[in-house]
């Protein structure tokens, strides 16, 4: 029977690609920042960042291959648990609603088919859908929810979650890690100014790099100050 390898679609791989879509998007930005640079040291530090960006993209490994074959598949006879990744979530103005698709759950009998709450988390497991077991966890919800007044639904070919909002706000995102993800993205990419984009990626560089940029940096800010013999600290150290 004829084999055929195909890139792995697990949520590993996808992981990976966008860690690598993150570092060109961060080579991106430097080597916009390097057209703007006009100090020698600051020029310096951006080009050791660019160099270390390329070398960890080039450094990526390759996607994972899996061997795919004409005969069907047959789940482990003890069945074995897939992570949920994919749903979709909106909001009243009492509860935070989950929507996750799973072909076949209405057909389970609802005990396989658990929830459980914390006031900032929940945990969904369904039992043996067409032998396998599937989970989805989220910690750290962006709000308080309340536990008794939570609970889920089951519809055809999907589960609802409802989160019973303990104060009835808008809430921008579901996660508090969430939040503050995009409030750093937005932070480092916001170059509206070029002064400013660049003070934001040299203050991303220091935080992140190792010991031997933070020395870079701190030479280049204090040769800087040395030559211009006044002005504000430009990177909060």
């Amino acid at each position: 029977m004829g084999r055929v390898l195909t890139p792995s679609s697990s949520p590993l791989s996808a992981a990976k690609r966008m860690e690598e879509q993150k570092l060109e998007k961060d080579l991106e930005e430097v080597k916009e920042l390097l057209k703007k640079a006009t100090r020698k040291r600051t020029h310096d530090v951006l080009m050791a960042e660019k160099y270390k960006l390329e070398m960890e993209i080039k450094n990526q490994p390759p996607p994972k291959l899996k061997e795919d074959t004409t005969e069907e598949e047959k789940p482990p006879a003890g069945g074995y648990t897939v992570k949920i990744n994919s749903y979709g979530w909106d909001q009243s103005d009492k509860f935070v609603k989950i929507y996750i698709t799973l072909n076949g759950v209405q057909q389970l009998p609802a005990e396989n088919v658990q929830v459980h709450f914390t006031e900032r988390s929940f945990d969904l497991l369904v039992k043996n859908l067409n032998g396998k077991n599937y989970s989805m966890t989220f910690n750290n919800l962006l709000k308080p929810i309340s536990v008794e007044g939570s609970s889920r639904k089951i519809k055809t070919d999907m589960i609802l979650v409802l989160c019973r909002k303990k104060r009835e706000e808008k809430w921008d995102c579901l996660t508090q890690v969430e939040k503050e993800s995009k409030e750093k993205e937005k932070a480092s990419y916001d170059t509206s100014d070029p002064g400013e984009g660049l003070m934001n990626l040299l203050k991303k560089m220091y935080a992140e790099g190792d010991d031997e940029m933070k020395r870079t940096i701190n030479k280049a800010w204090v040769e800087s100050r040395e030559k211009q013999g006044k002005g504000d600290m430009p990177l909060d150290i």
